[in-house]
């Protein structure tokens, strides 16, 4: 069958609630990043039946803190930013994960061959895929790995 998402994907992964905070969330980022050796960015958001609800990435809240006008500030060179963003992140704080949450997440198969799931990535511009068997999360392809995958081959590794 050749090289499929089963051979990259992670099967051991952190994943969050939707009813969890922005602060709680944003703790178990770090705390993951601590347990894995490698910086977590996002998540996969499971529901009470364990099945995928979402993905909360550091985009999503990224997005949350960010004012909406911000792209126009760079022409206001008199503006004063000053405690915005502390004042964003403070509001921020006690939302929660299923407020923010991408809903409309990408899955691949474990089956699905690898340079199918390179080419979802390239033009979906995701850096992570959930993998699902039967409507069960049983792994996550990184692009990260991926990579490391296609160095190994480039090199002859």
């Amino acid at each position: 069958m050749g090289e499929t998402a089963r051979e990259v994907m992670d099967t051991e992964f952190f994943t969050l609630r939707p009813d969890l905070t922005i602060a709680e969330a944003v703790r178990l980022f770090k705390m993951a990043s601590e347990a894995s050796g490698r910086r977590v960015f996002g998540m996969m958001v499971l529901d009470e039946r364990g099945r995928l609800a979402g993905m909360l990435s550091i985009y999503d809240i990224f997005l949350l803190i960010r004012p909406k006008h911000t792209h126009i500030w760079g022409e206001m060179g008199d503006l004063d930013l000053t405690g915005l963003l502390d004042a964003a992140c403070r509001r921020a704080r006690n939302l929660q994960v299923g407020d923010i949450m991408t809903t409309e997440v990408l899955t691949v198969a474990p089956d699905t061959p690898l340079l199918l799931v390179i080419d979802i990535m390239i033009k979906k511009h995701v850096r992570r895929l959930p993998v699902v068997e039967e409507s069960r999360v049983v792994g996550i392809v990184y692009l990260s790995q991926v990579f490391g995958h296609i160095q190994d081959k480039l090199t002859g590794g």
